[in-house]
């Protein structure tokens, strides 16, 4: 034993004199004193060889040891890390102002989205979304769309397969239905997000856009109360001086429906080429939600009503930011974008 005590102060003296020149001397010093096969481990075995009386000294002796070799490697790591760093002698002068850190933005659709959807919730509407690629169902059937009814042509659809359909969704309603479905009732909600339609790429139309749509659902839901949300609605986006009217129209999944419009923004309503000198521009449908929709999400039409709304994003952005086409939007050109670095 006492050749493994003067063994150990031999193994001391030679890790207090070590010094490394780079990192990887540094991991060959860790392998040689405290890997698997190292000396510490090596000399951990020897205990078995130390008499009984005697082992209580040796296990203080080879712990001493071992933790040097410990600390040594940390003064090793640490004396590397710092030689990284720029000295007093280096050409870097810290005290010179950093490089300035480029701005982002949200996009316009994105900022427009927002603000929609703020408005509502300030009514109590909740957000929710549901997935783009959707079943036949909930795009069309349960909406009281069934297979072959005219007004799908008015809905030309990207398909991903068929047999059974899947296809990309055409509106956000399929969240309505996804929501309904759940059966959880009353429902206030609001459903942004992308739809995709088979449409010509144009200054005025796009193969994808964005949607907000909304629904509630309750106990004596009226005709009145839809009408009330949406001025409301209009007020705080577009200004308490912008006119509304509301127009008879078709969706298969309301009854009665309309289209609303307001005052074109900006012509003032005296007409102009974006609202086709007519001075109204059509910002959205709306509806009661048709009996049959309910019936399809197992909600008792006697005991239920509700209305339902859409609207498109990019048509009030394009309004809101005076943009003349709506393919800017996706064209990913950083010099349109940098214009809404300070958008709100």
């Amino acid at each position: 034993m006492d050749q493994l005590i003067n063994q150990i102060e031999e193994y001391k003296k030679e890790v207090d004199s070590f010094s490394a020149a780079d990192t990887k001397a540094v991991e060959e010093f860790r392998i040689k004193w405290l890997g698997t096969k190292g000396i510490v481990k090596s000399l951990m075995g020897e205990m078995k060889n130390v008499p009984h009386e005697r082992k209580k000294e040796f296990g203080q002796i080879l712990n001493e040891f071992k933790s040097l070799a410990e600390n040594k490697l940390e003064q090793l790591k640490q004396v590397r890390s710092d030689s990284r760093l720029p000295t007093l002698d280096s050409q870097l002068d810290l005290s010179l102002p950093g490089d300035p850190m480029p701005l982002g933005s949200r996009h316009p659709v994105t900022l427009m989205r927002n603000r929609i959807v703020s408005i509502f919730q300030r009514l109590g509407f909740a957000i929710a979304d549901g997935p783009e690629i959707e079943d036949d169902w909930h795009n069309f059937t349960a909406l009281n769309l069934p297979e072959y009814h005219p007004a799908r042509d008015m809905q030309d659809t990207f398909y991903v397969q068929q047999n059974p359909d899947w296809l990309l969704r055409t509106h956000t309603s399929n969240v309505q239905i996804r929501e309904m479905e759940k059966g959880k009732l009353p429902i206030r909600g609001i459903y942004p997000g992308r739809v995709y339609r088979n449409e010509t790429v144009s200054a005025r139309s796009n193969c994808f856009f964005h949607q907000v749509e909304g629904l509630y659902i309750d106990e004596n839901v009226s005709f009145a109360d839809l009408k009330q949300t949406l001025y409301f609605f209009v007020k705080e986006m577009y200004g308490t001086d912008v006119k509304v009217r509301f127009r008879p129209s078709f969706f298969p999944f309301t009854e009665p429906s309309a289209e609303m419009d307001i005052s074109c923004t900006l012509c003032k309503g005296e007409g102009c080429s974006v609202c086709k000198y007519t001075g109204w521009l059509e910002i959205l449908g709306c509806g009661m939600v048709h009996p049959n929709v309910l019936q399809n999400c197992r909600i008792d039409p006697d005991k239920y009503t509700g209305f339902a709304f859409g609207m498109g994003i990019e048509r009030p952005a394009l309004l809101k930011y005076g943009i003349n086409d709506i393919r800017l939007f996706s064209e990913n050109d950083v010099r349109f974008l940098r214009q809404f670095i300070s958008a709100i």
